[in-house]
């Protein structure tokens, strides 16, 4: 019998992968946690039923969230990591070394767990001496913050249920607070495609446009989120994420990637017309 994960991406329309093991499987306080063996994807993390990555595409989400704010600003010590229990995120981070201290807050110390121990290649880097690991409410965790951060990368879930709180207006405020006075926060704004979505991209773009004084939206593909098609948002009080990118700093770092380059940095603010469209709306 052929066993198969199914993602719902709207009532009328799921994404569906084949399944060789089911690996790992438990409700935690905060969700269901779920991770598979694949033929195609290699290893895919879902929580709640949603797949949050793969083995196959992770390091475009990874590497998308965290260059491209590493590359424009070029003081970057002392970070703090929303969600991101996997590991992706801080195992890009670790790679600078000019970065003295990063703070994880993650809800759920099982997704950090599980990931431990079948995501190994992504949980990796945790250990880092660099690494600080904070298992409490994001929320109540930032309002304690002040002037303490260069860069914040909210890697959270979708803006429903247990992460809606990280799409608020009250939020992007004490994300801002936080920040240094050029600092810069980075996070996930999902699908543009499906109106759901889109929907929700556009009430969060607006609240952080109404936040920080430069506010942009860039994109990647990927092919296992909804549409194969994913925005990210991009906030700061100081640095434009095209004007300051600093290219050869970058490119002296000397760090080998499989999806980001300067190029394509640029490129990724290039936005389609019906999504220009879209954050014009709630600019307005």
């Amino acid at each position: 019998m052929e066993l198969w994960f199914s993602e719902f991406h709207t009532p009328d329309v799921k994404h569906a992968i084949k399944v060789r093991r089911h690996l790992y499987s438990k409700q935690s306080d905060f969700q269901q946690i779920d991770i598979f063996e694949t033929p195609e994807f290699g290893r895919v993390l879902a929580l709640d039923g949603s797949v949050m990555l793969t083995e196959r595409d992770e390091f475009i989400y990874d590497e998308m969230i965290t260059h491209v704010p590493m590359s424009v600003h070029p003081g970057i010590t002392d970070i703090l990591v929303i969600g991101a229990g996997d590991g992706g995120v801080v195992k890009e981070l670790c790679r600078y070394d000019r970065v003295k201290r990063i703070d994880l807050v993650e809800m759920d110390p099982e997704v950090i767990t599980a990931c431990r121990t079948y995501l190994p290649e992504n949980a990796a880097r945790l250990d880092d001496a660099r690494v600080h690991i904070h298992y409490e409410n994001a929320l109540r965790f930032i309002r304690r913050c002040k002037d303490a951060y260069d860069l914040i990368i909210v890697d959270s879930t979708d803006p429903f249920g247990p992460s809606e709180g990280f799409f608020t207006l009250e939020f992007y405020g004490v994300c801002y607070n936080a920040l240094r006075e050029d600092g810069i926060m980075v996070n996930q704004q999902g699908s543009p495609f499906y109106q759901h979505d889109a929907e929700a991209m556009q009430r969060c773009h607006k609240r952080i446009f109404n936040t920080f004084p430069i506010s942009k939206v860039y994109q990647a593909h990927i092919p296992t989120y909804a549409a194969g098609y994913w925005t990210f948002g991009f906030a700061s009080k100081k640095y434009h994420p095209v004007d300051d990118l600093d290219v050869e700093s970058w490119k002296a770092l000397n760090l080998r990637t499989k999806y980001y380059t300067p190029r394509l940095h640029v490129g990724a603010f290039c936005l389609p017309a019906f999504l220009e469209n879209l954050l014009e709306e709630v600019e307005r």
